[in-house]
């Protein structure tokens, strides 16, 4: 869905080709934003289908032809239902290195170590180039601030964890929740 927003969003500022939003979200929208190009062709095929953009083809130059989209009055009605649900809503965020750490008892305890440091190392890298971002003004900022907060959580929860980490590593044993719930049923 909020694939969906951000397509339509980009066309509610202006009509455009499917190479200058994917350009567009690359460079501008990345922080918040991972949708591949093939996804957001599909997804502006499947608008245009339900009618919230139209679709036309364009030649411009030497250039080769074009899908160009445009918002219609339908596109405008579910932005704006989209947007209030993304707004008032709450999805929470499920992290797939929580899976790494369910099962980190699994490696030597040097080894977890090194490699939460590392992640602590790339978490650090990735906060100072978002701190490095000039203010573009408007809501942009508010999408670099809260990444920033996200980051810099991050980090103070990893430093409070790797001392505790190796405290811990040997009082949950899978197999064991595993085969109490199964004698359980």
């Amino acid at each position: 869905m909020h694939r969906r927003l951000l397509l339509l969003g980009l066309l509610r500022q202006k009509e455009m080709h499917g190479y200058r939003l994917n350009e567009f979200i690359d460079r501008m929208l990345g922080i918040c934003s991972d949708l591949k190009r093939s996804t957001a062709y599909f997804l502006l095929g499947k608008l245009a289908q339900e009618g919230y953009v139209t679709e036309s083809t364009v030649r411009e130059g030497n250039y080769p032809e074009r899908n160009v989209y445009a918002m219609t009055p339908a596109g405008e009605e579910y932005f704006l239902s989209l947007l209030r649900e993304n707004l008032g809503g709450f999805e929470r965020v499920r992290h797939p290195d929580d899976i790494g750490l369910a099962f980190m008892h699994e490696l030597p305890e040097e080894e977890s170590r090194a490699l939460l440091q590392s992640r602590r190392e790339r978490l650090a890298a990735e906060l100072e180039s978002l701190e490095k971002v000039p203010p573009h003004g408007g809501t942009i900022d508010l999408i670099i601030e809260r990444n920033q907060a996200l980051l810099k959580a991050e980090l103070e929860w990893l430093d409070r964890s790797m001392d505790r980490a190796a405290a811990i590593r040997g009082m949950y044993q899978w197999d064991g929740i595993l085969a109490d719930r199964q004698a359980a049923r």
